[in-house]
């Protein structure tokens, strides 16, 4: 198996916890007073709190604004469609609605942004092919 691990700054302990375990369905790991971790879909990921502010820089992405400072998964469709439904349940405001990019093409994808209680950005990815995540498509 191989994952990634990423660190990433937040507000409050606390806030971060329930937002990714109640609300995203991810597995809390180690944790103290600065920092948690969290199992984020196979993944480790770091959150050390910080009084630093966060971007609110966006890069257009086919024909749309989207936080440059993001990161996320690329999940199967049931998956995506099951925390899609997670998220609209507990009332998330989507940067981005969900949608399907680039149809018809070799990437097409469903794709949507939302942003944690720090103001981290989150996409959340599945492709129709699974050959698609590296396929090249036109930049816009």
């Amino acid at each position: 198996m191989f994952a990634f691990h990423l660190a990433f700054p937040i507000r409050d302990i606390e806030e971060t916890r329930r937002f990714y375990v109640d609300v995203l369905g991810c597995r809390e790991g180690r944790s103290t007073e600065r920092w948690i971790d969290f199992d984020f879909f196979g993944n480790q990921i770091s959150a050390h709190r910080s009084s630093e502010p966060r971007s609110t820089e966006t890069s257009m992405v086919d024909g749309k604004a989207v936080p440059l400072h993001h990161f996320g998964a690329v999940l199967p469709r049931p998956v995506w469609d099951t925390l899609r439904e997670r998220l609209e349940a507990a009332g998330a405001t989507f940067l981005l609605e969900p949608q399907i990019r680039y149809p018809g093409k070799p990437s097409e994808q469903g794709t949507f942004f939302v942003l944690d209680p720090s103001g981290n950005g989150l996409e959340f990815k599945s492709f129709t092919n699974d050959s698609g995540m590296f396929a090249q498509v036109e930049a816009t």
